[in-house]
C-alpha cells in the first residue's frame, strides 16, 4: 500500500466545543490503483484528502505515505513530499492565469527540480496526453472549463508524482467532458501506473474505481468500503 491512515481523527474547535469532521478513519490505498472518497457535501471526504496530501494535520491518528509518518515529518520533509512525490487537481483547476498551458505544466518540473535539458519534452509529452497539445501556448481565460481542467492534469503529472490526489475534478464540467478526465486518469493509472485519490459525490463515477470509501459523517459508513 502506497498510502495507510490509522485511527484518523480531525477537530476544529467552535465556540468552546469541537466539531469532529472525521471521527476515526482507517484506509488504505493500493498502488497504480484509483481510489475514490464518496461522500456528500459535509462528509469528510476533503478534509480527509488534505490530511493524506500532507496540506493539514489530523487531531489524532497518523497517516503513512511509502512508509514515512506524515505526522512525524517535519514541515521542511511534508513540503518536499508535496513537491517532489504528490500531483494535486483542484476543483477550482488553480492555474496561473498569466502563464500558457505549457509555462503552467512547466513551472511544477522548475519546483520539482525536474532536469532542464528534459523539461520542454515532458511538457509537450503531458499535454500531448491529455489532447491539448494543439493549445499549449493559449493562457487558461482562452480555454474551456474542460481544457483547463486538463492542463491541470498535465500539470500534476508532470513530475512523475507517486499519488495524484484529485477533489471534484468533474464537478464542474458536464457529463461528457467529466468522463473525458475519468478516461485520462484511468489511461494514466494503466500506461504510467499512476495512483490517484479522487474525491467525488457523482454516483455515476463508481464503476470506474478499483476502490471506493463512502464517508457519511465523519466516518466510513457501514459497508462503505467497496
Amino acid at each position: 500500500m502506497i498510502i495507510t491512515a490509522t485511527g484518523v481523527k480531525r477537530g476544529f474547535p467552535i465556540g468552546g466545543d469541537t466539531f469532529w469532521a472525521l471521527k476515526g478513519i482507517d484506509l488504505a490505498v493500493a498502488k497504480g490503483k484509483l481510489t475514490v472518497l464518496k461522500g456528500r457535501s459535509g462528509s469528510g471526504k476533503t478534509t480527509l484528502m488534505n490530511i493524506l496530501g500532507a496540506l493539514d494535520y489530523p487531531t489524532a491518528g497518523d497517516v503513512f505515505f511509502d512508509g514515512l509518518s506524515l505526522c512525524a515529518a517535519s514541515e521542511a520533509k511534508r513540503d518536499t513530499l508535496r513537491r517532489m512525490k504528490m500531483g494535486f487537481v483542484f476543483q477550482s483547476v488553480a492555474l496561473v492565469s498569466m502563464m500558457t498551458a505549457y509555462e503552467n505544466v512547466e513551472f511544477i518540473l522548475r519546483i520539482s527540480g525536474y532536469p532542464a535539458r528534459e523539461r520542454r519534452k515532458r511538457v509537450e509529452a503531458c499535454l500531448d496526453w491529455v489532447g491539448l497539445a494543439g493549445r499549449m501556448h493559449h493562457l487558461p481565460p482562452e480555454l474551456s472549463g474542460g481544457e483547463q481542467q486538463r492542463v491541470a492534469i498535465a500539470r500534476a503529472i508532470a513530475h512523475r508524482p507517486l499519488v495524484i490526489f484529485a477533489d471534484e475534478p468533474t464537478a464542474e464540467l458536464d457529463t461528457n467532458t467529466g468522463l473525458q478526465v475519468i478516461k485520462i486518469f484511468k489511461d494514466l493509472i494503466e500506461h504510467e501506473g499512476a495512483t490517484i485519490v479522487m474525491t467525488t459525490h457523482d454516483p455515476g463515477l463508481m464503476e470506474v474505481a478499483d476502490k471506493v470509501y463512502e464517508l457519511a459523517d465523519g466516518e466510513i459508513a457501514e459497508g462503505g468500503a467497496g
